[in-house]
């Protein structure tokens, strides 16, 4: 008895085959904006911070202009990609309902190489991201929190 695939049936294999490949993908990119924007309780919050930080996480080779920093709990972050904590913003971002605490690390000027100097902005802040398949990939930008 000879079994004859039917094409249908190859598209689905095919279609499993590649779907791991594509969560693969997203969350290298989740990986590496958390690598980039997340550090979940720093000891302090200053341009030593920033400098270490910055160093540390490989955003020094030019030097980077500006790189936020948001502190406390992933699932918080991960929830502004669906109505928990988050809502539409301006096209295919999502901005917080809620204010993270977060450390802006602006460079300083000067020489765009190492060593780079940074000044550092303790806040709390609304953060605007990008998503995909419901986690973070992309920090846009921070708003100051707005008094209630």
């Amino acid at each position: 008895m000879v079994m004859v695939l039917s094409p249908l049936f190859l598209v689905f294999m095919l279609g499993l085959g590649l779907t791991p490949l594509a969560l693969a993908q997203d969350d290298y990119r989740y990986i590496h904006f958390l690598d980039q924007h997340y550090d979940r309780s720093p000891k302090r919050r200053d341009h030593i911070y920033c400098e270490t930080m910055m160093e540390k996480r490989h955003l020094i080779k030019p030097c980077k202009d500006i790189n936020t920093f948001i502190h406390g709990n992933k699932n918080d972050i991960k929830a502004i990609c669906d109505d928990r904590n988050g809502q539409p913003y301006r096209g295919d971002l999502r901005i917080s309902k809620s204010a993270f605490q977060v450390t802006v690390c602006r460079h300083k000027g000067g020489s765009s190489w190492y060593p780079c100097r940074y000044r550092a902005t303790a806040d709390y802040r609304v953060i605007v991201i990008g998503c995909e398949n419901g986690l973070p990939v992309h920090f846009d930008e921070s708003f100051i929190a707005p008094r209630q």
